[in-house]
């Protein structure tokens, strides 16, 4: 299933970043995504489903916005080792 998010965004801040809604909401979703990766409040493997992409794909993304792939703990690593 699937759910609808509607939020409102004023005309001149789509003209002033030059790109339509359709592109403002595709870059909000990412951008979302990163966040919650960040905030360890959803997975990577989540994250790349929603957002229809590779899970490698997500995390190069997701690098790139500072994101860390371990904290070097040992959670961290039985919870990687686990996705092995």
């Amino acid at each position: 299933m699937r759910n609808t998010v509607q939020i409102q965004c004023p005309t001149e801040l789509l003209v002033s970043l030059q790109i339509n809604s359709e592109t403002f909401a595709e870059m909000l979703k990412l951008q979302t995504a990163i966040a919650l990766f960040k905030q360890g409040r959803i997975s990577s493997g989540m994250a790349s489903r929603w957002l229809e992409t590779s899970r490698v794909s997500f995390l190069m993304q997701a690098m790139e916005a500072g994101a860390e792939l371990l904290e070097n703990s040992q959670d961290d690593f039985e919870r990687e080792m686990a996705l092995l």
